[in-house]
C-alpha cells in the first residue's frame, strides 16, 4: 500500500458548540464544547486513517494551541510530521444556534509563516514523498506562502512521482496550475472565479476543466456541484456523477470526505470515474453527520453501493 501524504499550511483546533438562540449585548451560556482538529489536509487523513490507508498528515504547528494539535491527532492514533513554527496555530469556532438550527463558522486567520519555516516545511515533504503514491494539499493559505512555495512543492512531486492532488481556491490554486497537478476539485464557483467569471452553467464548466487540461495544469478536474452531484473531465472522458438523495444535517467537511474518498478509490487501483463516484459517497456521507463530524466508513461504503446499483 503506497504512503499517502496531506499537507496542510493553515492548520486549526476545530471548537464546536451550540447556543439555544443568538441575541446582542447577552452574555450566552453554550454546552460543553468538542475539539477536534481541523484544516483541509487533515481532515483528508482524518477520513484516510479511518478507511485503513497509510496516511501522513504534514503541517505547521506553535505555541500551547500546536501542542494540543498534535494532542489531538494523537489521540486518533494518526501519525503525525508536525513542522515547527514561531507562530501560534489558529482557532476556529463552529457554533449551533438550536433555536433555528443555524451554523455558524468563525475562521480565524493563520500565523504568518517565515522563509526558514517554509524551506523547512519542503523539507520534510521531499523527504516524506519518497514512494509515496499521492500527496494532498488541501485548505487555506497563511500569510507568507508565495507563489514560488507552491511551484516548489509542485516539482517536488513530479521528481518523486508522486501524484499531487489540489483541492485549494483562489490565488493559490492559479498559481498551481502553472506548475501543473494531477487532480484539482474546484466547485462551480472556484472554477467561474478561475475564469474570470460570476458563473458558470455545466457546459461552460466542463469547456473550462478542458482548457485547464489542454493547458496542462491538471490531468483531471473533478467540478463539485454539492447537492448535485460532481462532473468528472479528463482528457478521454466526461461523466456526471449523481449524488445519493439523504436527510442533510450539516455541510462541514463534505468537501474534505470527498477528496479523501477519491483518494482513497484510487490509491486502490479505481479508473476516474468509479473514484469520484466513492469520493461524492463519502462527501454524501458527511452530510448526514451533525457538527463537524467527517465521513463514517460504513455510511459511505453503503451510499456507495447504492450509486453503483443506480449506474447498472
Amino acid at each position: 500500500m503506497h504512503k499517502i501524504l496531506t499537507i496542510t499550511l493553515n492548520p486549526s483546533v476545530d471548537k464546536s458548540t451550540s447556543v439555544a438562540s443568538l441575541q446582542p449585548d447577552k452574555k450566552l451560556r453554550c454546552a460543553a464544547p468538542i475539539l477536534e482538529p481541523g484544516g483541509g489536509g487533515i481532515n483528508v487523513a482524518r477520513v484516510l486513517h479511518r478507511f485503513g490507508d497509510n496516511v501522513l498528515p504534514v503541517f505547521f504547528a506553535g505555541g500551547p494551541c500546536g501542542d494540543q494539535f498534535i494532542g489531538l491527532l494523537k489521540a486518533e492514533g494518526l501519525p503525525v510530521s508536525p513542522v515547527g513554527i514561531a507562530g501560534a496555530t489558529r482557532e476556529n469556532l463552529h457554533l449551533t444556534e438550536e433555536a433555528s438550527g443555524r451554523q455558524y463558522r468563525l475562521v480565524m486567520p493563520g500565523p504568518e509563516i517565515s522563509a526558514d519555516e517554509r524551506q523547512a516545511i519542503l523539507r520534510v515533504i521531499a523527504s516524506q514523498a519518497k514512494g509515496a503514491g499521492f500527496m494532498v494539499l488541501s485548505g487555506s493559505n497563511p500569510e507568507g506562502i508565495p507563489a514560488a512555495f507552491l511551484e516548489q512543492l509542485a516539482k517536488i512531486a513530479r521528481q518523486e512521482k508522486t501524484l499531487l492532488v489540489a483541492d485549494i481556491s483562489g490565488e493559490g490554486l492559479k498559481q498551481i496550475l502553472k506548475a501543473g497537478v494531477y487532480l484539482i476539485k474546484p466547485n462551480l464557483g472556484e472554477l467561474a472565479r478561475l475564469t474570470g467569471k460570476e458563473e458558470l452553467s455545466e457546459a461552460e464548466a466542463i469547456a473550462a476543466s478542458r482548457e485547464i487540461i489542454a493547458a496542462g495544469g491538471s490531468e483531471i478536474v473533478v467540478v463539485s456541484m454539492g447537492a448535485a452531484g460532481a462532473i468528472m473531465v479528463s482528457a478521454q472522458q466526461v461523466e456526471k456523477i449523481q449524488a445519493p438523495v439523504v436527510k442533510k444535517l450539516s455541510t462541514v467537511g463534505a468537501g474534505d470526505s470527498m477528496v479523501a474518498g477519491i483518494v482513497h478509490a484510487l490509491s486502490r487501483g479505481s479508473d476516474h470515474p468509479d473514484a469520484v463516484r466513492f469520493g461524492i459517497a463519502c462527501g454524501t456521507a458527511a452530510t448526514m453527520r451533525a457538527g463537524t463530524g467527517l465521513c463514517r466508513k460504513t455510511d459511505a461504503e453503503h451510499l456507495y453501493q447504492l450509486l453503483r446499483s443506480e449506474e447498472k
